[in-house]
């Protein structure tokens, strides 16, 4: 009997999501992805289990450019840095205008020279050159008036220290291709590395992770 997704292959593995029988390929690469496969499924509990090596080996290097970026930072610093790197990978691009790694570089270095110039009792609001990073900017603009509505003025500093490793992150990431960038791509190396490694899998279930600023700053 053929797979009836792709009506090539041999169909082998039954499948809960469709009712009937489809070939390992398709199981394997259609998965979440144009099968809406339940979570209680064996084949999907079992790839995220143990993920193929290639997925692994992006964990590894993913793992190995995060963890340095949070490096030295407090509790409630690390809260930040996620929520706002968070906000990052979800930032939807308009247009042609392709949110890259010096957008995000600009935007985070802006706002966090803007959050430090205040600090010194100064007003001044700095801006990034391009439109893009004039956008991601503002998001998360709104984001740290929020936190801080919530959570008191102290977090400013925390949120520029969380703003520069950011602009850090993605300045590495423009600079060093061999650190997980492709120039090729047009798009920002850094959001997806956020979007990898901070969205959870579909089909399970969303942690409380620092999206809701209220619930998600803890103040000593």
């Amino acid at each position: 009997m053929p797979c009836p997704v792709c009506n090539q292959r041999k169909a082998k593995r039954a499948c809960p999501a469709l009712n009937q029988q489809i070939c390992a390929v398709c199981c394997g690469t259609k998965r979440l992805v144009e099968i809406n496969c339940p979570p209680d499924c064996g084949y999907l509990s079992t790839s995220r289990s143990h993920p193929p090596a290639v997925v692994q080996r992006q964990q590894e290097m993913d793992r190995a450019i995060m963890l340095p970026l949070m490096q030295g930072l407090s509790e409630r610093q690390a809260r930040v840095f996620l929520m706002l790197a968070a906000l990052t990978s979800r930032h939807q691009s308009e247009g042609l205008q392709k949110l890259v790694d010096d957008d995000i570089a600009q935007a985070a270095g802006a706002l966090a020279s803007t959050l430090e110039t205040s600090a010194r009792g100064i007003v001044y609001e700095h801006q990034p050159t391009s439109v893009a990073a004039s956008r991601l900017m503002a998001e998360l603009k709104t984001m740290v008036a929020e936190v801080v509505k919530n959570a008191g003025s102290a977090l400013e500093r925390d949120a520029a220290i969380a703003l520069r490793r950011i602009e850090h992150g993605a300045k590495t990431m423009a600079a060093y291709p061999a650190a997980g960038t492709d120039p090729g791509r047009g798009a920002s190396e850094l959001q997806h590395l956020f979007a990898r490694v901070l969205t959870p899998p579909p089909g399970t279930e969303k942690p409380e992770t620092p999206a809701d600023p209220a619930s998600s700053i803890i103040i000593p």
